[in-house]
């Protein structure tokens, strides 16, 4: 009959939360982590076997969880739904923390600059997400604000909802961005077309469309810098 392998029964400078407090958070594996998080395992299984169990759903391992749900960690056996709300809980930290450390007014030169702050957050969504950079008359971000979630057309992307939040907030100009889950940022005919609209819409406004940047994996495409706009 297989023995299993407990926490406790680990070498005390082995176990996850001994070791953090030993030598850091930053010295742990994202197995030990996790482990950290849920802290304690099912009847058949430790922490740390569930940990690599949940790092195991998905090839891009940490990073999944990223755009995980709670659906898709409670059927990992041995997550139930109280685990896995630990896990997303985290997660939404960490995006939170990125998201934060970009709300001080940064003032932007670039497409690069926008690309670099908003990569970390949107290269492992799921689902295509359209979102408005509001900048001030100094060209500093404002705020990032969310438009919509789910594939881009025309219909989902209202000139409405892009710019009731650059007027609300009386920005000078504003910077579109979404991402590609598939990971190529490549702008489709549809985000053609729909920059376009919105563009014209900006200058029925007086708010100037500076770009539109299409986030992938570590990769961005730049319609100002391909002089698409």
């Amino acid at each position: 009959m297989a023995i299993k392998m407990t926490m406790k029964s680990m070498p005390e400078g082995e176990r996850p939360r001994e070791k953090m407090i030993k030598t850091g958070a930053s010295a742990l594996s994202n197995a030990e982590l996790i482990a950290t998080v849920i802290g304690s395992g099912s009847s058949q299984e430790s922490a740390l076997t569930l940990a690599h169990r949940v790092l195991s759903l998905d090839p891009k391992g940490l990073s999944h969880l990223a755009g995980a749900n709670i659906e898709e960690l409670s059927s990992i056996r041995g997550i139930g739904v109280s685990k896995a709300c630990q896990i997303m809980a985290v997660a939404e930290l960490g995006r939170r923390i990125c998201s934060e450390q970009t709300s001080v007014k940064v003032k932007v030169a670039g497409p690069a600059e926008i690309a670099e702050i908003m990569i970390v957050e949107m290269r492992h969504l799921v689902k295509e997400v359209f979102k408005v950079v509001l900048l001030d008359t100094k060209n500093q971000i404002i705020s990032i604000e969310d438009i919509s979630v789910g594939s881009l057309n025309a219909s989902i992307v209202h000139p409405r909802e892009v710019f009731q939040p650059a007027i609300r907030r009386s920005a000078n100009a504003v910077v579109l961005i979404h991402n590609h889950p598939s990971g190529h940022p490549e702008p489709s005919t549809e985000d053609k077309r729909v920059t376009e609209r919105l563009v014209e819409a900006g200058q029925l406004m007086g708010i100037q469309v500076l770009d539109h940047i299409v986030i992938g994996d570590l990769k961005y495409y730049s319609f100002k810098e391909h002089d698409m706009m």
